[in-house]
C-alpha cells in the first residue's frame, strides 16, 4: 500500500492520529481540551484537535464519527462527514453532538472522531437539454421497496 506524506503540526499534547490496524481507513483523533466538557442530550460543541495539516492538492480530509461512540452513547459529528480542504491551514476542530438521552463527558485526550484522507475530482459542467434515461429514471427515496 502506498503511503502519502502529509505535513502536520501537532499542538494537541497527544500522539499523532494513527491507524489502529493495517487495513483501517481512518485514524482516531483526540480532543485537545484542557478540561472535560459535558454535553447534555442534543447539545453540541466545537472540539479542537490541536492539529494543522498541509494536504497535497487533490486530497481532502474527512472527519467522521467513531462507530462505538455513536452506538453506545449517541455521540456523532453534526456535519458528518466534515471536510477539511487541501488549502485550509487552521487548527482542525470538529462539531460533536450528543444525540443520546444521557449526558456525555468528553475528557482531554479522548478519541472523539476519525479522519480519512481521500482524493477528490473537480468537474467541468456540460450544460445540456436532456440527460440519458435509465431504468430507474427519477425514482427517488424508497422507490425500489424493501427487498
Amino acid at each position: 500500500m502506498e503511503r502519502l506524506k502529509v505535513k502536520i503540526i501537532n499542538r494537541s499534547g497527544y500522539e499523532l492520529p494513527a491507524y489502529e490496524t493495517n487495513e483501517a481507513a481512518g485514524m482516531d483523533v483526540r480532543a485537545a481540551i484542557a478540561e472535560p466538557i459535558t454535553l447534555q442530550s442534543l447539545d453540541r460543541a466545537l472540539i479542537p484537535t490541536g492539529l494543522r495539516v498541509q494536504l497535497p492538492a487533490g486530497y481532502e480530509m474527512q472527519m467522521r464519527p467513531r462507530s462505538g461512540l455513536a452506538l453506545r452513547h449517541g455521540i456523532t459529528l453534526a456535519n458528518s462527514p466534515g471536510t477539511v480542504d487541501a488549502d485550509y491551514r487552521g487548527e482542525i476542530s470538529v462539531i460533536v453532538i450528543n444525540l443520546g438521552r444521557e449526558p456525555f463527558t468528553i475528557n482531554p485526550g479522548e478519541r472523539i472522531c476519525q479522519m480519512v484522507i481521500a482524493p477528490y475530482t473537480h468537474i467541468a459542467w456540460e450544460p445540456v437539454e436532456e440527460i440519458d434515461r435509465t431504468r430507474r429514471g427519477d425514482g427517488a427515496f424508497g422507490h425500489t421497496g424493501l427487498d
